[in-house]
């Protein structure tokens, strides 16, 4: 008995030692809309076309439009993929649609970014 349990266990650890360590998407939902890891309302942009692969949102506008960044071992997954970015950084998209935080949200469910110039809208699955 203790020698399979021992076996199963060295099984188990090993497994788990050869587990993906890529990160999933770090979105999450609360009140109907997506949120990053912290909380922040996530937002996405009419003037990204979905599935292109790339943002529209650089420089000045992604200083007013943070990012969502991917890291560069993070893996798509289901409606999430990564977009890579004019600067070569990686992006997380939804459903082909790069996110973004709005740096005028100050704590979480904050939305004052959703209907800004008619172009931002929060993310909502």
């Amino acid at each position: 008995m203790k020698i399979a349990l021992t076996s199963t266990l060295a099984g188990l650890a090993l497994l788990a030692a050869c587990a993906t360590p890529y990160a999933a998407a770090p979105v999450a939902m609360q009140s109907g809309v997506l949120t990053n890891s912290d909380g922040m309302t996530l937002y996405v942009f009419d003037k990204d076309a979905t599935g292109a692969g790339k943002s529209a949102c650089n420089g000045d506008c992604a200083t007013n439009w943070p990012p969502l960044m991917a890291a560069a071992g993070d893996q798509a997954s289901g409606d999430y993929s990564i977009v890579t970015r004019d600067d070569g950084s990686r992006q997380w998209a939804y459903k082909g649609k790069p996110l973004y935080r709005w740096a005028k949200d100050q704590k979480p469910g904050d939305t004052t970014g959703d209907g800004v110039k008619n172009v931002w809208h929060a993310a909502r699955p």
